[in-house]
């Protein structure tokens, strides 16, 4: 396949914006370039594989915009599929423009998957619709800086502030109050309703609300020195009428969770649905056992077994996992009897087809053994227990005690995660500074 640079869109911050074609070219790239806005979850959709370079300004070594065009015709003309992940559109108020001309002069193959301009989504999940019946007929994007450090815009603003529409300005936090301040002084009426949103489409987003000339004091006095987008017109008042994302019921809760990355996305996208901001911490990973061989074995002879009892998820993707390694398949499970301890035990069963015969209504051992007793007598049953290396042995001693015959192999191994790396959260600077809301442990 010839070697070709696609410059996606990934979106003004929430990393399920970036589109379906997006994904799929991020996915198939052997090289990644992404902007240090783009949000990291986005990262773990390249290959494992992937090269993943940080050529963003606030990256740790900045490239500037040449060397990041060389690199990307680089890349492409050593064979490799590149992805240069750019934040929100990369023709909108981007150096997008600028690369994609750069290939075409060097020869090197590209496409443009176009993203969701910030100047959509923010407005969006402001709850102010940039063009409403009423509104009026025009809508304005006004890049709110310009280049080498420059504080103030080149903008006609007496033309601007005439407008009988919705402005929607990208503004550095130096830029903010000059863009207020100027709109109001070319014409644009001090009471004229106005919003300036901060971390737009993100759990931490931030809107501010009033006249221009509330929002232009407020500014003015504020130490916050995020970038905003700065929206102006009459669809600003709707925002009472239309807010959604900031009114979820998490909103603004900042939430560690403590689960394996691989099985944490559920519980993350949980989360987000309610309005937190889920920060990923593993603290364990799940690995496969030392020695195969104890589990092979009973995988082999899966049948002879009157029950087998699954207490988690990962027992129960571990022992299907090696069962189907074997000449056997679920058909092998037709005569056993299966025990889910848990809800989420029993669906992931059921993930694979197959049906419990049995969940305790209490999810610990002494549950399993009540329930189990209450199905009936073990003594002389045959009994499987997949588990943990460091599961308790309660349960199997109890059933040997009412006089079943159990097997007990470990399926899995639960080991300390590595220290978390560049680009992970500092849990323990959060903690001393207050910084989460929640910490959720999700075993013992």
């Amino acid at each position: 396949m010839p070697s070709v640079v696609y410059l996606i869109g990934a979106g003004p911050g929430d990393p399920g914006l970036i589109t379906v074609r997006g994904l799929q070219c991020l996915t198939a790239a052997d090289v990644v370039l992404y902007d240090h806005l783009v949000h990291a979850r986005l990262l773990r959709y390249a290959r494992p594989d992937a090269e993943q370079i940080d050529v963003g300004a606030a990256a740790p070594q900045p490239l500037e915009e040449e060397a990041i065009c060389y690199l990307l015709a680089e890349k492409a003309r050593e064979g490799k599929t590149v992805a240069r992940l750019k934040w929100g559109d990369p023709f909108v108020f981007d150096r997008g423009g600028a690369e994609a001309l750069f290939l075409h002069e060097q020869g090197v193959r590209f496409e443009v998957v176009p993203g969701i301009p910030a100047g959509i989504a923010v407005p969006s999940y402001a709850g102010v619709p940039v063009t409403y019946p009423g509104g009026g007929d025009t809508l304005t994007f006004v890049r709110g800086h310009e280049d080498e450090g420059k504080t103030r815009a080149s903008v006609d603003w007496t033309s601007l502030a005439k407008l009988d529409g919705t402005i929607v300005c990208y503004a550095g936090a130096r830029q903010l109050p000059h863009i207020l301040s100027a709109l109001v002084s070319h014409g644009r009426p001090a009471e004229d309703s106005a919003a300036v949103v901060y971390d737009g489409t993100l759990p931490t987003q931030q809107t501010r609300q009033g006249t221009l000339a509330e929002l232009a004091r407020g500014v003015r006095d504020s130490d916050d020195r995020r970038p905003a987008i700065l929206i102006v017109g009459r669809v600003t008042a709707l925002r009472e009428h239309l807010r959604w994302f900031d009114v979820r019921p998490l909103f603004g809760k900042r939430v560690l969770v403590t689960r394996p990355r691989e099985q944490a996305a559920e519980l993350v996208e949980r989360l987000e649905e309610a309005g937190a901001e889920a920060v990923e911490a593993p603290m364990i990973r799940i690995v496969p056992p030392a020695d195969y061989g104890p589990l092979d074995d009973a995988c082999a002879r899966a049948g002879s077994f009157d029950w087998i009892v699954f207490s988690s998820v990962n027992s129960v993707d571990a022992f299907i996992e090696r069962l189907l390694q074997t000449p056997l398949d679920l058909r092998a499970l037709s005569g056993v009897k299966l025990c889910g301890v848990g809800p989420a035990t029993a669906e992931r069963l059921a993930r694979h087809g197959l049906k419990v015969d049995l969940t305790p209504s209490e999810y610990r051992a002494e549950g399993v053994l009540r329930a189990m007793a209450e199905a009936g007598d073990v003594g002389g049953l045959a009994v499987l227990l997949p588990h943990a290396d460091i599961g308790r042995e309660l349960l199997a001693e109890e059933l040997r005690k009412q006089g079943a015959n159990v097997t007990e192999v470990i399926a899995y191994r639960t080991v300390l995660a590595e220290p978390a790396g560049e680009g992970e959260p500092d849990i323990y600077r959060m903690l001393l500074d207050r910084r989460l809301d929640v910490v959720t442990f999700t075993s013992a």
